[in-house]
Formats: structure tokens, C-alpha cells, sequence
């Protein structure tokens, strides 16, 4: 599948083009701002992108109000059409953002649900008890999602509610052709909604592709030929972080091995989950690493492991932002993109893992594995690839079998002679394509 060999690119679109927070009704095509950063998105290499939510909502773009509309502060069906287009036409995949576990109180059939209750056709949309009440006062009681009544959950044991996603997933294939979606809260979906979904969009378009957002457990559990092709890869993610802030690479390959190992019982070989350092809901990698040195690696570190890597948009260049400033500051506007040493090396972990097989598809063996250095190789029947880091202020020197003489590191374009020990200078990362 195309996804398997590709490097995504993440949008927050409100965010990105810098809509207001509240819906204020007023249309305005702020979503073709993306076509301006067509160019930065090819030059960093990534050639999907995922944009987090942009159909109509209340708030934040997960509290839905229509899900066959582009949501008015964004534009229009066909503002989103021409950047989709243009993408398509750049090579670059699209991925949107499906929130089907709940919606919006500006939901139309919600919102005829609170006015004509028992009567409502929609009732049993969603989770309704008429005796009670929420905190908006509506004289009865819904389901929210984790107990927010502003996102209302929906009943997707309703036949009528899964068509109306279906017709709607259905249009967004047929108008904008879009290759992807990546499930909202996941793990809280039905399971056989989610395989209605895969059957739906297996039969729409070949190759079509579902992200799941899973936190905890068994990616299994949806990460199967019926339902998801992929998940967030959470556990990861904080391993990533944690092993250079606490100079502990056990924690990260651990972690791989136990995903991803030769062992028989290795949760996740042959799987490919999505791989990050932050997204629109956590702090941004560059303000949670402790040594800035570090930022580079952690992202090679990313981009070397099984996996598809996402760029978060504005972390390519070290932007900073902090969980406890608020969502609306990890969700920032900038005018436009920068391009700097940290996304030049990005740019080239990104050309090495979309050409290569071994780091597409390899399986993961560790081979030398300290507090401070990791190596650890990626093979398929035709490729090995050694991925080395070295996170240490001071040089390291790595004995260990290569199995050849030479390899050619695939970030630089350098050749490396494994003869006397592999040297690595503090706060190196290198992709060894081994000779064969």
C-alpha cells in the first residue's frame, strides 16, 4: 500500500490558516492557504498529508455540524476541491480527519432531537434519556464523549446514523478523491461500524486508507484485514522522548523489540503504524526535549524505525509550543513555512525511508544497544539497512558484526567502512545501506 512507503505531512487547518475559534458563520477561503505551502511540503519530502478536521463544527473541528460541508471559516466544497486537486496533482496524498464517534450540539439532527424530543425522528441517533439532564439544560440527557457534553456521542448501532457516514464518506471519495481517513478516537468506535467502513471504502477506491487513533492496548484489536490498516503509535511516541531526556535508549528499543521483534510473540511485525513525535494534542517535540542536540536524532530515530512517519506542521523547523498553554497554542498560525538545518536533515531521512525497502517494509533486530547509543538493523530478502544514533556528547566507537565491509549511509551519501569499528561523532545518526 502507498501509505506503507510514504512520509505524511499533519495540517491542523483552523489552526494552520488561522480561523477563529468559534463559528462565526462567515465564509472565508482561508483552507487555499495550503496551496502556498505545496512547495515546502514537496522540499521536505513528505508526500501525504493529513489534515486534521475540516468539515463544519462548532468549536474545534471536532464537534461536527455537517459532514458533507467544508466548514464556513475554511471556505467552501470548492476551495478544499482545488487544494485537493492541486496536492493530487503534486503527487501528494490526501488523509482527512473522521470524527464518527461523536458530533456537535450544532449537529441538525441533534439539535431537532432537543426541540421535538420523543417526536424527533433522530432520537435514536444518539444516547438519549428524556428523564434527565445535562449541564446545558437541555431537559434530558445525552452521552458526550468522556463526559464533554459538547461532543455528542453517536449511536453507530443505528443503521440510519452508519448510512449517513457512509453517503458522506462516499462524497468526499467522488468529490475530492481523497485517499484516506484517520479515525478519531478510535478506540472507542464500534467494531463493526469500523468494518462496515472497511468493506465500504475497500469496494470505493483501491488502496484506500484507515489510520485509527488508538492510545493504549492492543492495536490488534483494530489493526486487522477487516478493519484498520493502521494506528498511532502512542507507546512509541513516548519512548522516543523519554529515552534521550533520561539518556535511555533501553526504553525506545525495548519498546521496538517488543512491537516489532524477530520473536514469534512480537505484537506488531509486518504492521505499519504511524509514527510521530507530536501532533495537534501534545507539546511539540522541540519544547520537550531538554538538550535541543537531540532534535535531530530523535527524528531520524523516527524515520528509522517500522513505521510511517508524520511531520507535524511548524516542528520541521523547532517550532515550540507547550501542552499547558492550551490547545490553540499547539494548533498555531504561521504565515509561512521556514526551512532551516533541522528540516534539510528531515528532507533527507524523508527521501531515504520513502527509497527504501529495508526501512518500508525490513524487519527490526537490535544490534548494539547502550544508554546513550542505539543500532539497530531493518531487512528485507533484498535490502539491510543499519540505523545508528548516538546521543551522547562524546564520540562512541561500535564494535559489532556487520556481516559486510562497507555500506553507504543513505542520509549524507558517505561510505562506511565497518573495518576497526563504526566511529560516531557526538550527536550522530546514520542510515547504512549495507553492500551486498
Amino acid at each position: 500500500m502507498w501509505a506503507y512507503e510514504s512520509v505524511f505531512y499533519q495540517i491542523y487547518p483552523l489552526g494552520f490558516c488561522g480561523a477563529p475559534f468559534e463559528n462565526d458563520g462567515v465564509e472565508q477561503s482561508r483552507i487555499l492557504k495550503v496551496l502556498d505551502w505545496i512547495p515546502h511540503m514537496k522540499k521536505l519530502g513528505t508526500n501525504a498529508v493529513y489534515f486534521s478536521p475540516v468539515f463544519e463544527s462548532d468549536t474545534h473541528g471536532y464537534n461536527t455540524r455537517d459532514y458533507k460541508k467544508i466548514d464556513c471559516r475554511l471556505g467552501n466544497n470548492d476551495d478544499f476541491k482545488k487544494v485537493c486537486d492541486k496536492l493530487h496533482e503534486n503527487g501528494i496524498k490526501v488523509v482527512l480527519d473522521g470524527v464518527f464517534n461523536h458530533v456537535g450540539r450544532g449537529f441538525s439532527q441533534f439539535r431537532d432531537v432537543v426541540k421535538n424530543r420523543e417526536h424527533s425522528p433522530y432520537l435514536n441517533w444518539f444516547h438519549i434519556n428524556l428523564g434527565g439532564n445535562s449541564n446545558y439544560n437541555d431537559g434530558l440527557w445525552y452521552e458526550g464523549w468522556e463526559g464533554n457534553y459538547d461532543l455528542v456521542k453517536l449511536n453507530l448501532r443505528n443503521e440510519e446514523v452508519v448510512q449517513h457516514i457512509l453517503d458522506s464518506v462516499d462524497m468526499w471519495i467522488k468529490e475530492f478523491d481523497i485517499d484516506g481517513l484517520r479515525l478519531d478516537v478510535a478506540y472507542c468506535l464500534d467494531h463493526d461500524f469500523v468494518r462496515r467502513l472497511r468493506s465500504f471504502t475497500d469496494g470505493k477506491k483501491a488502496d484506500f486508507y484507515l489510520l485509527g487513533e488508538m492510545l493504549h492496548g492492543d492495536y490488534n484489536q483494530m489493526v486487522n484485514d477487516g478493519m484498520l490498516h493502521s494506528a498511532t503509535n502512542y507507546e512509541c511516541y513516548k519512548g522516543l522522548y523519554s529515552s534521550f531526556n533520561s539518556m535511555n535508549m533501553f526504553e525506545i528499543v525495548h519498546s521496538l523489540l517488543r512491537q516489532f521483534g524477530p520473536e514469534n510473540w512480537t505484537l506488531y511485525r509486518g504492521k505499519h503504524m504511524l509514527s510521530f513525535v507530536d501532533n495537534h494534542d501534545v507539546s511539540r517535540v522541540a519544547s520537550i526535549l531538554t538538550n535541543e542536540r537531540h532534535l535531530p536524532l530523535i527524528y531520524a530515530l523516527c524515520f528509522g524505525m517500522p513505521g510511517i512517519p508524520c511531520v507535524y506542521y511548524g516542528s520541521e523547523w523547532g517550532a515550540k509550543a507547550d501542552k499547558s498553554q492550551g490547545d490553540p497554542a499547539l494548533r498555531a498560525c504561521f504565515d509561512e513555512p521556514e526551512f532551516n538545518g533541522l528540516s534539510e536533515f528531515i528532507a533527507k531521512l524523508a527521501e531515504a525511508k520513502k527509497n527504501s525497502q529495508a526501512l518500508n517494509y525490513g524487519d527490526f533486530r537490535s544490534v548494539v544497544l547502550t544508554n546513550k547509543q542505539c543500532i539497530f538493523e531493518r531487512k528485507t530478502e533484498g535490502e539491510r539497512v543499519l540505523v545508528a544514533i548516538n546521543a551522547d556528547s562524546e564520540r562512541y566507537t561500535a564494535h559489532f558484526d556487520a556481516g559486510c565491509g562497507m555500506a553507504v549511509d543513505l542520509i549524507s551519501g558517505e561510505k562506511h567502512d565497518f573495518g576497526g569499528g563504526s566511529e560516531l561523532p557526538p550527536y550522530s545518526a546514520y542510515f547504512w545501506k549495507m553492500e551486498k
